[in-house]
């Protein structure tokens, strides 16, 4: 099974709605390499994992007046997660959740000590990029522009791993960047989203992903964040999706309609 999917849209839409958490899929092989029980293990899934995002994103795509492009993780993050980076710049790798996971939501052992991250990330993590890089590559080739909304959800409560969890925790966070994410855009999520909520901006979680080789370089590559706080729409923490799904939907396919033209 591939890790990761490019679910087409309409040959005119910018949008491509990137989901990259929402799989709770770990290989055998990988799954060798985790120390947790299978217990512990379902448990951790149920913390890390943005459940039913996948399922939002889709139900906005056919809601959506022009279909946007979806790319979306397979994997779970657990195998890599594929909007970490993989040198020092990464500020996760300081609670051992860079690019391959060594610790848990919690601040548990998930690998060994010592665990060597660049088969994983030879394996997963660079086809990963080199895929968003060339999806978005084809929405620029054929329409001029890219627009990345990337799609999370974040837990009611903060968990031990986050660095930055003690600001607010709005119905929706907008994560942003000061080059890619224009004053524009960002007007269009608050309005899209203002059905569900207080939306908020870039707490408690912070900044866009953009492939590298585009990243800072073409301002024609548009890119938010959309963290969706779980009690909104699911039973925390891996529960089944409730009635606020359908409407989280209808707000991003707004979204993606306001920027699609």
């Amino acid at each position: 099974m591939a890790s990761f999917e490019l679910v087409s849209g309409a040959p005119a839409s910018p949008v491509i709605l990137h989901v990259p958490h929402s799989s709770r899929h770990i290989p055998a092989d990988v799954r060798a390499g985790i120390v947790l029980d299978d217990a512990a293990l379902e448990r951790e899934l149920d913390h890390i994992t943005d459940s039913h995002t996948a399922e939002i994103a889709e139900a906005a795509a056919d809601l959506a007046g022009l279909t946007p492009w979806r790319f979306v993780n397979r994997a779970s993050r657990l195998v890599v997660d594929p909007e970490r980076f993989t040198d020092d710049r990464e500020e996760m790798t300081a609670v051992g959740m860079g690019a391959v996971y060594t610790r848990t939501t919690h601040r548990e052992i998930l690998r060994p000590d010592g665990t060597d991250p660049e088969p994983l990330i030879e394996r997963y993590f660079r086809p990963y990029a080199r895929a968003m890089t060339e999806a978005v590559a084809g929405r620029l080739a054929v329409t001029g522009r890219a627009v990345i909304v990337d799609v999370h959800s974040y837990p009611t409560e903060p968990l031990p791993y986050e660095l930055h969890g003690e600001g607010p925790r709005p119905p929706v966070c907008l994560g942003t960047d000061g080059f890619h994410t224009s004053p524009e855009l960002l007007a269009a999520a608050r309005e899209a989203f203002a059905p569900c909520g207080e939306t908020g901006l870039d707490s408690p979680f912070s900044g866009t992903y953009v492939p590298l080789d585009l990243y800072g370089k073409r301002a024609d590559v548009g890119a938010l964040m959309v963290e969706i706080r779980r009690d909104t729409y699911m039973t925390e923490p891996g529960g089944p999706a409730g009635p606020g799904l359908p409407r989280l939907a209808e707000s991003l396919a707004s979204l993606v309609d306001a920027v699609s033209g």
